[in-house]
């Protein structure tokens, strides 16, 4: 995936939002896969949007990716949840309480959007093997229960798997908006449909 140039005042194809308990590295990952480079220390109480155009699959998607300031917060933010087409879900697999703390934040997701979001669950700081509170068994058996892509990475050390993440996220916003249109499609075309059926009915019964 390659970057592009972005259309200034085009509005964004896909709207992510980066959730998770504060130090998990939210802010690291979302710079690696933008910039590929890794900083150290972030500011836990901004939010931060970064608009960032790519080439995925022959296709310019535009994309925005809100950065939030920890789960907390968000939590109490519920216009960035409606906001969003799709979210990645972050904890560190020297943390356990961060790992729980994803399965709840999915739960309440779910809840707010009223369906069952796109998302990818993502086990951060896997360059600290020997601090090391969650099996990848683990990270695997909750995305399954929740429905969402699983991931394994280290912002730290980079890794083709920081990008695959926001592949995969974006593929699967696209064939979700895909259905929909196609749905609402169907259904203008049923509304249609009918009000040609009662008008032609009005027609013969006057007759």
């Amino acid at each position: 995936m390659t970057s592009v140039t972005i259309s200034k005042g085009r509005p964004p194809d896909c709207k992510i939002v980066v959730l998770g308990n504060s130090g998990v590295g939210k802010s690291a990952l979302i710079v690696r896969f933008l910039t590929n480079r890794f900083i150290w220390e972030y500011d836990p109480t901004l939010e931060r949007t970064y608009k960032h155009q790519v080439q995925l699959d022959e296709e310019p998607i535009l994309m925005e990716i809100l950065d939030t300031a920890g789960q907390e917060e968000t939590i109490q933010q519920e216009g960035n949840i409606r906001w969003a087409d799709g979210f990645v879900l972050v904890y560190a697999i020297n943390d356990r309480q961060s790992f729980e703390a994803a399965g709840t934040l999915k739960q309440h997701l779910d809840q707010v959007k009223k369906t069952n979001v796109q998302c990818m669950l993502v086990g951060n700081k896997v360059d600290l093997l020997h601090e090391r509170r969650v099996t990848t068994n683990e990270g695997e058996a909750l995305a399954l229960e929740l429905s969402c892509g699983f991931f394994e990475t280290s912002a730290s050390d980079g890794g083709e798997e920081i990008s695959e993440v926001f592949h995969e996220l974006l593929r699967d916003i696209k064939r979700r908006k895909s259905v929909e249109t196609k749905g609402r499609r169907r259904s203008s075309a049923q509304q249609v449909k009918n009000v040609f059926n009662r008008m032609l009915n009005k027609i013969g019964n006057s007759s």
